[in-house]
């Protein structure tokens, strides 16, 4: 029988500090100071047709699979999750309206207000708000959600599945982002869109009072309308090495946001006779590893901000300046870290659709990359198209997102081509992957190439190059695995110095002299290990780092200066 082992990570240490988790402001673009955090301990129950399986209480936004929601419960396809909390609004803090905000939920979640049903949601990655207004009452108010996890393929999905195991990892069900309430004015702003160049930005509002007024920098620049065009004199770009950010606030009537934004493009120049994607018109080699956003004590979640901070810390201590954001769409905070500490990001859209070994894994990695598309039914495209353009809308203002990916792998792939259109359409300012690793198809900014189990070998490209995934070399670390008796890799090492060679050489022997046929990124996989996957440059409790900061650094720095040698 197989054993699993319950790790640990230091961010559990924040929660015994904090009165609630993840207390920090959930979107930090759109900044007010009129807001209640709801985290922290919810009565919960379980049921299943009709009948209750559990009757107690739920640490929010954990999901109740995981270890540090209390609950640690395998949830059923057919199970009703329902979440209770009592929250007081006081005379003092309500404005004209009050919005009810979700991070996420994952898949279904109808919302009461006592009592009354104020909105339904339907996916499992996106935020989600409504106007709770006219059930709320000053003073005390309960607010339910009640969600239920069929693991419907027609939503996306990402890696969730009912039979975890290597490269599958456990499903995730029900409230597992921030939930909070926010007070504001009748005539609110609604959004912000900002789009930067190497000189200034266009900024766009939703709603709010027709005279609008910008304070940055000391100065304050009145404008009326929904556009201004911000210019700034001696503008200091934002990139991995400056990751600089303009704070400002944008004042509307009676309402106040502050927000944030760096100046920076991202596009595809020919140098040398070779295109390569460019950071503010310099040539750039993205060098990343892929993330998939999985821990050991939240499973979704790691146990506070911090989890995600510090694996952004740690790969840009060792020379890494890019993640891949895989198949996963993360809290708002993560995206701010980023930016602020100037780590580029590769964001995935969340695949959906059935899973076929045979034709998305066993094939393409023999011989054929060429020529097949899944179908899928008006559902599951209605809810693919709606996803990607929330990822799309929600991200559009990140200085760190440069990229995006439509398809991974094949998995759930259909219609790329229109996608690539589609998508695009709504975002011109970043480099789009369609189909990253095989199936390709006619419409895609780069060629985009997955190798584990042969050597490195790139051909010349119309396209930049990228190698979106490689390695995945396994080294698996005694007391801080999660399946003691299965590991999960694509060739396998049992000491920390024989794995960290390996890396070396890889990179040495195979990556740098891939530079003169226009190799301009590549992805390393990956960030950690997640559950039985042990190819992990940190461990799945985030307690071991398996290679050493100063040699990775030293090795980077030599790749850079490489690739500067033939670009810049």
């Amino acid at each position: 029988m197989t054993e699993f082992v319950s790790l640990t990570t230091d961010f559990e240490k924040d929660l015994e500090k904090i009165p609630i988790p993840f207390p920090d402001y959930p979107r930090p673009q759109m900044k007010r100071d009129s807001w209640l955090c709801l985290n922290g301990e919810w009565n919960f129950c379980i049921e299943n047709r009709g009948q209750p399986v559990y009757n107690g209480k739920i640490t929010v936004p954990f999901v109740p699979e995981s270890r540090i929601s209390g609950v640690m419960k395998d949830i059923k396809n057919d199970d009703l999750l329902i979440y209770e909390c009592k929250v007081d609004l006081l005379d003092s803090f309500a404005k004209d309206r009050i919005l009810l905000h979700t991070g996420a939920c994952d898949q279904y979640a109808d919302v009461y207000v006592n009592g009354k049903p104020v909105g339904r949601n339907v996916g499992g990655y996106l935020p989600f708000s409504f106007d709770i207004t006219d059930a709320a009452v000053i003073g005390e108010n309960t607010v339910r959600i009640v969600a239920c996890d069929p693991l419907c393929l027609d939503l996306p999905y990402g890696k969730q599945t009912e039979n975890r195991g290597g490269m599958w990892y456990t499903k995730i069900s029900g409230i597992w982002q921030t939930v909070w309430i926010e007070s504001v004015c009748e005539n609110y702003i609604k959004d912000l869109k900002i789009t930067p160049d190497l000189f200034g930005a266009d900024i766009h509002v939703t709603g709010g009072e027709d005279r609008k007024v910008i304070r940055l920098l000391g100065k304050e620049y009145a404008f009326t309308g929904d556009y201004f065009r911000l210019d700034i004199s001696e503008p200091h770009l934002w990139s991995p090495d400056d990751p600089y950010l303009y704070e400002f606030e944008l004042i509307s009537g009676k309402d106040t946001v502050k927000s944030y934004f760096g100046l920076r493009t991202v596009e595809i120049k020919t140098v040398n006779e070779t295109p390569l994607i460019c950071l503010n018109g310099k040539p750039l080699f993205f060098n990343g590893l892929l993330d998939q956003g999985y821990f050991s004590d939240g499973i979704f979640l790691p146990a506070s901000p911090r989890g995600f901070e510090e694996d952004i810390i740690k790969m840009k201590n060792c020379g890494f300046n890019m993640l891949r954001k895989h198949i996963k769409l993360e809290p708002d905070l993560f995206y701010y870290y980023c930016d602020r500490h100037g780590m580029l990001v590769f964001q995935d859209m969340i695949n959906s659709g059935k899973y076929s070994f045979f034709l998305d894994t066993a094939l393409p990695t023999v011989f054929l990359k060429k020529g097949i598309s899944h179908r899928a039914n008006k559902s599951r495209r209605l809810a693919f198209e709606n996803t990607c353009k929330g990822i799309i809308s929600n991200l559009y203002n990140h200085p760190s997102v440069v990229y995006y990916t439509i398809f991974n792998e094949g998995w759930g792939q259909f219609d790329a081509d229109k996608y690539y259109d589609l998508f695009r359409s709504l975002d011109k300012t970043r480099i789009w992957d369609t189909t990253s690793g095989w199936f390709k198809t006619k419409k895609s900014d780069v060629e985009s190439e997955h190798i584990y189990f042969k050597p490195v070998k790139l051909k010349k490209s119309k396209r930049p190059l990228v190698l979106s995934e490689f390695g995945g070399y396994s080294c698996k670390i005694k007391d801080h695995a999660f399946n003691l008796d299965k590991t999960y890799g694509y060739r396998y090492f049992d000491d920390v110095k024989k794995f960290e060679d390996a890396l070396v050489s890889l990179y040495e022997n195979e990556i740098m002299p891939s530079f003169t046929n226009g190799l301009c990124a590549a992805v390393l996989t990956q960030v950690s290990d997640v559950e039985d996957e042990t190819n992990g440059i940190l461990t799945y409790d985030r307690k071991v780092q398996k290679v050493d900061t100063e040699r990775m650094k030293e090795l980077f720095n030599r790749l850079y200066s490489e690739f500067d040698r033939l670009y810049n």
